[in-house]
């Protein structure tokens, strides 16, 4: 059997999250940013897109860099949203120091493209069908609103304009979703409105290098597998703008007969997720696991027979 190591997108982060990482990583990030980045992660600072996103780089990057220490690795690896760009580095594909510069820029590209008035909601209790038929009903070019993210069968996020997200919200209440609730996040990512940035960030690809991934590398876009440095390339530069498809995904690592699931730091949110979509398997957050029990849990999946 396999395991997979998975990353969480904005809406996760914490006052603090950086402090209990390891110290080295959190460095090495300084220097290359050339700021302290332990500074990133304060209630003021992370209320800046920019500062979210290089928060949960790091912290993603320092657990995964924490297995390999141990001599313990994942099959697979997957990042919802910012996420995918630690999946990138601890899959050998990436290095740290360009996914900082990338992401630097990525988050100051979206949120100086929308300073105010937009963000995402998450819809739960409502299947994906009933929800973009309540997104046609509000849409308008004036007060844009789109599906962002399919996380679980009957849990979505939404974004655009707040005044229309306002709308869908109430109007999912009424039909029988359980929550409806505005996310700290203060862009509208995984939608046409992100175009721009992120055609913006793909000319700043061009001057990276990337590789093979050495690990299964699984879009959190379009749930597939990606093998080559020229589709993981756009697979990171344009996943701003594109749809998210957290279920598919998992379903696909699932099939390939990852059992295990490990979430990296910060919380639990994608280890809830994990806990519905993965069925019998077994679904970890590295925050709340000791390392002698991620490494027993490991080892134990590694004799388990394919």
């Amino acid at each position: 059997m396999s395991s997979i190591l998975v990353f969480p997108g904005q809406g996760a982060q914490r006052p603090g999250m950086l402090q209990s990482v390891c110290s080295q990583t959190v460095s090495e990030a300084s220097e290359v940013l050339g700021e302290d980045a332990r500074r990133l992660d304060s209630a003021e600072a992370l209320n800046a897109t920019r500062a979210v996103q290089l928060c949960l780089l790091i912290a993603g990057v320092a657990a995964s860099r924490t297995l390999s220490q141990h001599d313990l690795a994942t099959d697979f690896v997957a990042g919802l949203s910012i996420g995918a760009y630690p999946a990138a580095v601890a899959a050998g594909a990436l290095r740290f120091e360009d996914a900082l510069r990338l992401v630097s820029l990525r988050g100051t590209l979206m949120q100086d493209a929308y300073p105010h008035g937009y963000g995402m909601t998450a819809i739960l209790g409502l299947d994906v069908p009933a929800v973009e038929q309540l997104l046609r009903d509000e849409q308008s070019a004036a007060s844009p609103v789109y599906l962002a993210n399919i996380n679980a069968d009957n849990q979505v996020v939404i974004a655009g304009a707040d005044d229309a997200m306002h709308r869908v919200a109430e109007r999912a209440k009424g039909c029988g979703a359980g929550l409806a609730k505005r996310l700290a996040v203060s862009v509208p990512s995984h939608c046409l409105l992100l175009e721009k940035p992120a055609q913006r960030l793909a000319e700043a690809f061009q001057h990276v290098q990337l590789v093979a991934p050495q690990r299964v590398y699984i879009s959190g876009s379009n749930a597939r597998r990606v093998t080559d440095a020229a589709t993981l390339r756009d697979d990171l530069a344009f996943n701003m703008c594109r749809l998210v498809d957290w279920r598919g995904a998992m379903q696909n690592a699932y099939e390939r007969g990852a059992r295990l699931h490990i979430e990296a730091p910060p919380g639990a949110v994608l280890t809830n997720l994990g806990r519905r979509l993965f069925g019998p398997g077994c679904t970890v957050a590295f925050d709340s696991t000791r390392i002698d029990t991620l490494e027993a849990l490991l080892r134990k999946e590694e004799a388990q027979p394919d």
